[in-house]
């Protein structure tokens, strides 16, 4: 018998009717054209509180006995589980405390306290966090709203996939961002209970992938370490009840890496005009790694916004660098008057607008009578930045890219 049925999940999409929104389905006519077929967004990047985690953290909280909710409730998190717990804790009437680690965003951690949670910082890593929370538990009596490895999280999370159905009945593929499995085991079921036909495919970022190890092993398997930016995936073993739901409903777990993370969400900043987090737009990254892999009509599912601003600028950078749009050179010229202003003119003839330049004079690869300049530039696409590299060298410039 399954943990989680789909009447389990239908009726927890009465219980959030009015109380999370019903995203919205938007069009992909920029990835459309790449995979040849229809491709849709969920925005779940719209959710209240900016990700999808309210949906399981109302569901769960809302579930307590009246001697549960009296005793308060307790969290670990990096931010979008944080602020789901602090706003259904609200809501409902009860007290939260969230465990953050140290490096958590700044804007989740404002936003949870601002939701009226009383934020505890520990640790370095969201494990570390997860252990205080733990004790607070012990020590309290708080009951612990788990991220993702409960059957009311799952049930929660599962009513995106019901809205996905609704909102596209025609969909052949469905991919989800994954981290411990709360959102893919929820979708996944909701979804294969009614179109089994449905490929139900999970992405994690290659740097935090515990599912494709586990899922080979046969049960969960916790990951030695992990490197990536996608906080949001960044979990290093998989739930055991998540484990079980994916293991028999999901059809792929495929991995995406930090460029291909960065490049995505610059596309859906530049051509949906929306800002998601570097786990948000995995989904999307998957596909646009390998167009052709999956049956359209497809839904991609960007699961946060939540993106410190400052990480933002670095990723969108990131993505520009890894779309080939930042070209970095290093361009040996004359060290007489006119010697930069000759490059640049040259530069700018190529359709390249200069971001940064720095010089250098010395260096053992020098001649008295020669300066090394670095340049940035942004360039129009990666076939662009070549033909720029070559133009230089074909005026005679020692190049360096």
């Amino acid at each position: 018998m399954n943990a989680v049925s789909l009447a389990d999940i239908e009726e927890a999409a009465r219980l959030l009717d009015g109380v999370a929104i019903r995203t919205p389905m938007d069009g992909a006519r920029w990835l459309s054209e790449r995979c040849g077929g229809e491709v849709r967004l969920k925005c779940e990047n719209l959710q209240r509180t900016g990700s999808f985690k309210m949906r399981g953290a109302y569901t769960r909280i809302s579930r307590l006995s009246e001697e549960e909710r009296a005793r308060g409730v307790v969290a670990a998190s990096a931010g979008n589980h944080a602020q789901g717990v602090a706003l259904s804790a609200k809501l409902l009437g009860v007290k939260a405390t969230v465990y953050m680690p140290e490096g958590a965003p700044i804007p989740k951690i404002n936003a949870t306290m601002g939701y009226g949670a009383d934020v505890v910082f520990h640790g370095q890593y969201l494990h570390h966090a997860m252990v205080a929370a733990r004790e607070f538990e012990a020590e309290t009596g708080a009951v612990l709203i788990h991220p993702y490895d409960h059957v009311d999280i799952v049930t929660g999370q599962g009513t995106c996939g019901l809205e996905i159905l609704e909102q596209s009945p025609e969909v052949r593929t469905v991919l989800v961002p994954t981290g411990g499995g709360g959102l893919l085991a929820g979708v996944a079921i909701a979804i294969k209970s009614k179109r089994p036909d449905i490929r139900v495919i999970g992405v994690q970022a290659a740097g935090a992938a515990a599912y494709p190890p586990s899922l080979a092993g046969g049960s969960p398997v916790q990951l030695e370490k992990m490197t990536t930016m996608a906080d949001g995936i960044a979990v290093g073993r998989p739930g055991d009840i998540t484990f079980a739901i994916v293991q028999q409903y999901v059809d792929e777990i495929v991995t995406v890496s930090e460029e291909s993370m960065s490049r995505a969400l610059l596309a859906v900043a530049e051509r949906a005009k929306m800002i998601v987090e570097p786990s948000g737009a995995a989904a999307v990254a998957a596909i646009m790694d390998d167009p052709s892999a999956y049956e359209t009509p497809s839904v991609a599912v960007l699961s946060g916004g939540n993106v410190d601003p400052l990480l933002l600028g670095k990723v969108i950078q990131h993505g520009m660098a890894a779309a080939g749009r930042f070209l970095y050179l290093r361009v040996v010229i004359s060290d007489l008057p006119g010697g930069l202003a000759g490059l640049l003119a040259d530069v700018g003839a190529a359709g390249a607008s200069v971001i940064e330049v720095a010089h250098e004079r010395i260096s053992p690869n020098l001649h008295l009578n020669e300066v090394e300049v670095s340049l940035q530039l942004e360039t129009r696409s990666a076939q662009h930045a070549e033909r720029v590299s070559a133009m230089l060298a074909e005026k005679g410039y020692r190049v360096d890219v």
